[in-house]
């Protein structure tokens, strides 16, 4: 990547932008969303109690937004049949949506978005962080296997390819008391 990427915490001010870049980034980068529930489970995050307005960021280049990412506050399931730990401050966040604008796919803004918010988690204290996405991509900013840390998907895509549910440690050995499933009962959009 050539020019430079900041990333900052995003405001109310984005939201248009985001809205935009979400839509473009799913319509032209996936085969499974045009975009508009990740949009809706966007909205869903900021209204519930596992917001982190910390950690819900946008990268600019040049003044213009070219991606959004957040992290959540994400409370691990005893069974996969739901339910929250008693603990909802488990000390795990997930990291989703992840949107980068289609018109700078493939320019290394995902990683730099990833590496400075992962580094972000690990300042705020929190003990691990989950992603379900490409292990191709996630697996070079870090993420393994969740199975591998004792945390087990329960639906969709990783119930068939377990290495699109992944996690990270913040520090080593921080997930090592942490078990449980990821259960998406919270949100109506995920």
């Amino acid at each position: 990547m050539n020019k430079q990427v900041t990333i900052r915490p995003e405001e109310h001010k984005d939201y248009k932008d985001i809205v935009s870049l979400i839509l473009r980034s799913f319509q032209e980068g996936t085969d499974y969303s045009d975009g508009t529930d990740i949009i809706a489970l966007v909205e869903e995050i900021r209204d519930s109690k596992y917001h982190i307005p910390e950690l819900s960021f946008v990268a600019e280049m040049d003044g213009k937004i070219v991606g959004h990412f957040l992290f959540s506050k994400f409370p691990l399931s005893p069974s996969p049949k739901g339910g929250r730990q008693d603990d909802a401050e488990s000390g795990i966040v997930m990291l989703a949506p992840v949107s980068v604008h289609a018109d700078y796919f493939r320019q290394g803004i995902g990683r730099a978005m990833l590496t400075q918010g992962i580094e972000k988690v690990k300042e705020m204290g929190y003990k691990g962080i989950t992603v379900e996405g490409n292990f191709r991509f996630y697996n070079q900013v870090g993420f393994r296997t969740s199975s591998e840390f004792g945390i087990y998907p329960t639906s969709g895509f990783p119930m068939q390819e377990p290495r699109c549910m992944m996690c990270q440690e913040t520090y080593e050995g921080s997930l090592k008391d942490v078990h449980g499933y990821i259960v998406y009962d919270m949100y109506y959009n995920a």
